[in-house]
């Protein structure tokens, strides 16, 4: 298994969150995870919130197809993108 698959025309993400960072930046693959640094804090959701952001902004689509889908509460998230078949080029030679 990787970090990502293919589920349909949707993609998921296997992430592991590191909030309050100094920048936002996708970082070293662990065990099947992706390791993601992103500047906001994990207080009352402005982490996911802007976690969807970001991931919106990097696959270049709308917010309303980035989805949680499990690890609302957690450093661990599984991230579905809708109508997503392709990671960006970025991310791909990282």
């Amino acid at each position: 298994m990787s970090w990502y698959r293919q589920d349909g025309e949707d993609l998921l993400l296997f992430l592991k969150l590191q909030p309050r960072s100094g920048k936002d930046a996708f970082g070293e693959i662990m065990d099947d995870v992706r390791k993601l640094r992103i500047k906001a804090p994990p207080i009352d959701g402005k982490a996911n919130a802007y976690l969807v952001k970001y991931l919106a902004k990097s696959f270049g689509v709308p917010k309303t197809r980035v989805i949680i889908e499990s690890g609302l509460n957690s450093r661990n998230k599984r991230i579905r993108i809708r109508q997503c078949t392709d990671l960006p080029k970025t991310l791909l030679t990282q």
